[in-house]
């Protein structure tokens, strides 16, 4: 058994490219927009205490468990332009070429790693209440590059990011923003 009680822990990852900026001047190399080709990896734990399925030997198959999660970062979030809510070049795009808004991932606030790991989290979690409620997320990092990654632990999700459906991030959709 695991040090947090779960017996298995699976952990999957995929990788992404994106392009974001910052506009707060915490990080200024950070303000002109530029890309990333980053991994998000996910650890689930089985909080229902099932154990293993006895005719399969396993807790869940694992396309069961991520496919919805890779389509969503496959078709969502890869080659997507994250920026905070407070950006200018959202109502750039919603004026001047809007059938491109729907790759805009907006955060609140900078599109941090750091936020978007609350984000990310917060998305996986509608997911499996949604279609694996007897899962739960234990960790998600996004390696940002090869030196640089954040691991968020979302046992307090409400506490980062706000909550309510009216936040993509709540929803168990694909979006990933809320125009």
């Amino acid at each position: 058994m695991s040090q947090d009680g779960f017996g298995f822990v699976l952990r999957f990852n995929r990788r992404y490219s994106m392009a974001h900026r910052l506009i707060s001047g915490e990080a200024p190399n950070c303000r002109i927009p530029h890309g990333h080709d980053e991994v998000v990896e996910v650890e689930l734990v089985e909080t229902g205490n099932r154990g293993l399925d006895d005719r399969t030997n396993m807790l869940v198959e694992f396309s069961r468990i991520k496919g919805r999660w890779f389509q969503w970062i496959d078709k969502s979030v890869d080659h997507s332009f994250h920026l905070g809510s407070g950006d200018p070049l959202i109502d750039y795009f919603q004026s001047n070429e809007p059938d491109l808004a729907t790759k805009l991932l907006v955060t609140p606030g900078d599109p941090t790693t750091e936020i978007r790991a609350a984000c990310f989290a917060t998305k996986l979690h509608s997911f499996l209440q949604e279609e694996n409620p007897d899962f739960a997320c234990r960790k998600l990092t996004i390696q940002e590059t090869p030196t640089n990654s954040v691991s968020f632990y979302p046992a307090e999700l409400a506490s980062v990011v706000p909550s309510g459906d009216q936040h993509w991030w709540n929803r168990p959709d694909t979006t990933i923003n809320d125009f």
